[in-house]
């Protein structure tokens, strides 16, 4: 149901594929988790860089403790994180999707209601992932986590980074819907 090997190809030297651009209506409509009411009260972020997209990740800006993760198919989940609260800067703490290491406030334990009956009785799971959800730009180097002077080299490559990624996200995903 979901794409879990993302590579064009096969093997180490696939090349990334980017996630296709999706309109409004079918990122609202991919939502699995939440009522077609809740769907429509999401405000969608200005602009997506599509062509370094693995999936769709972003907070939404009118309700800041509520993002939103879209993965290839399209099928979307909305997730909860917890108020803000200060935090250790000498802590760290490693997203479970892209790997990256970060100040304890660059990771957040997001909790996704279980879609259907399950959720609406309150069932929920969670995943550790990157505060502000760029793990496709920290897979690719693009950005860099706030506060980290080293970097750990992996020896994967990119195609094998992400596909590693992507199979972490479409079992949260699968976790959700099922």
């Amino acid at each position: 149901m979901w794409p879990v090997n993302r590579l064009t190809g096969g093997g180490a030297a696939a090349s990334v594929t980017a996630m296709e651009p999706l309109t409004e209506a079918q990122i609202r409509a991919s939502l699995i988790n939440c009522s077609k009411g809740e769907a429509s009260r999401i405000k969608m972020p200005p602009a997506f860089a599509w062509e370094d997209l693995d999936f769709l990740g972003w907070s939404d800006p009118g309700a800041p403790l509520r993002a939103v993760i879209v993965v290839p198919g399209p099928v979307g989940i909305v997730l909860r994180k917890p108020e803000r609260k200060r935090t250790s800067v000498v802590r760290s703490s490693m997203c479970r999707v892209c790997l990256t290491q970060h100040t304890s406030d660059g990771v957040t334990l997001f909790v996704a209601p279980l879609a259907g009956p399950a959720g609406r009785n309150g069932n929920s799971v969670g995943e550790y992932l990157c505060t502000d959800l760029a793990c496709s730009l920290y897979l690719r180097g693009k950005k860099q986590p706030r506060g980290r002077l080293v970097r750990q080299e992996e020896s994967l490559t990119l195609s094998e980074r992400v596909d590693r990624a992507m199979t972490t996200l479409n079992g949260l995903v699968k976790r959700v819907a099922a």
